[in-house]
C-alpha cells in the first residue's frame, strides 16, 4: 500500500510533516490550497479515517499511525482560531495518473 507524506504551514508560519499510510490524502487536500483551521482538521480527519480503512481492510488491522496522526494534527489546530488559514505546502509522492484531467497537486478542489 503506498504511502505518503504532506506538510501543512500553521498561520504562526510553523510547519509540519504529516503521514498517511495511503494516498488518498489527494482525494481531500491541495497543494498551495489555504484552508481554514477547522476546516483542514475535519479534511484531514475524513483522509486519515479512510486511509486507516483501507490498511484494515488490506492487513486486517486500523493504522494506529493515521490515528496519532490525526491526534497531533488536531492538538496543534487547538492553538489557532478555527477560521485561521492554514496552507498545505506539499504533498509527496504525486497522485498515481491523472484525475479528472487535473495537475498534480490540484486534484481535491471538489472533495
Amino acid at each position: 500500500m503506498p504511502e505518503m507524506t504532506f506538510e501543512v504551514r500553521w498561520p504562526d508560519g510553523t510547519a509540519t510533516a504529516c503521514y498517511s499510510p495511503s494516498l488518498v490524502v489527494w482525494d481531500h487536500l491541495e497543494v498551495g490550497a489555504d484552508y481554514p483551521v477547522a476546516e483542514l482538521v475535519a479534511r484531514t480527519s475524513r483522509a486519515l479515517a479512510e486511509a486507516s480503512d483501507r490498511v484494515r481492510e488490506r492487513y486486517g488491522l486500523r493504522c494506529t499511525s493515521a490515528a496519532r496522526q490525526q491526534a497531533q494534527i488536531e492538538e496543534l489546530a487547538a492553538r489557532f482560531d478555527p477560521g485561521a488559514p492554514v496552507r498545505v505546502v506539499r504533498m509527496a509522492p504525486p497522485p498515481p495518473g491523472p484525475v479528472g484531467g487535473a495537475v498534480a497537486g490540484t486534484r481535491a478542489g471538489a472533495a
